[in-house]
């Protein structure tokens, strides 16, 4: 159980671990964007594969140390079903953050780019919110619904799910706030206007708290 770890080695496994998740996800983008000759649908694939097996081995990894939130959206359901406590939930959001700006950076060092540059990709809409919305209920979905009686099926049902969701939902599945601080601080492939990442970060915090309260339910132990 992640509570009898300390609470240091938590922080450095979430920092590790949402930092290789936004270098995939900038560094992947800018590789396939510029491999894929304008053509948008080839530039969507080539950064979908990556970040979804390399959620699978974060979480493979990671889980065992900290949990592999990597996502404050994660971390918040986790708090409301009071397995985690408010002071070290604090500390998971602050490094999650932090760490995904020095994996955006880290992106932009290897690919010659400026440390960073806000985005201009537009991303608004009742459209893109109700797709965050569904992507992080989603993935909560993928966690909630295996880490009971599944677990050792998580890390492939989170990868799995972000892979579909970068397809089936019209925002292209950031679902979580982490990552959508971060990309609104590349000019790529896989940016966000900053302007717009307030409201998919409200989206995608209502997604999580969704899930949270209908898996909770659905999977309570009745005692019969």
């Amino acid at each position: 159980m992640t509570h009898s770890i300390a609470l240091s080695r938590r922080l450095v496994a979430e920092a590790l671990g949402t930092g290789f998740l936004l270098a995939t996800v900038v560094g992947s983008g800018i590789m396939a964007e510029s491999l894929a000759d304008g053509n948008v649908a080839l530039a969507l694939l080539g950064n979908t594969i990556p970040t979804g097996a390399i959620l699978a081995m974060l979480i493979l990894v990671f889980g065992p140390v900290s949990g592999a939130h990597f996502n404050p959206a994660v971390t918040l359901a986790f708090r409301l079903r009071r397995e985690i406590g408010s002071a070290d939930a604090a500390f998971y959001v602050v490094v999650q953050i932090a760490a995904g700006l020095a994996g955006v950076w880290i992106a932009h060092v290897m690919f010659d780019a400026p440390a960073f540059a806000p985005s201009v990709n537009a991303r608004t809409g009742i459209g893109q919110w109700t797709g965050e919305f569904v992507a992080t209920f989603g993935l909560l979905a993928a966690i909630l619904g295996t880490i009971r009686s599944r677990p050792q099926a998580t890390p492939w049902a989170v990868g799995l799910f972000i892979t579909a969701g970068y397809w089936f939902t019209s925002s292209t599945s950031f679902a979580n706030p982490a990552v959508t601080i971060a990309r609104s601080l590349t000019d790529s492939f896989s940016g966000i206007l900053p302007s717009h990442a307030p409201a998919f970060i409200a989206a995608q915090l209502a997604g999580a708290v969704a899930a949270t309260a209908v898996f909770g339910w659905l999977l309570r132990d009745d005692g019969i």
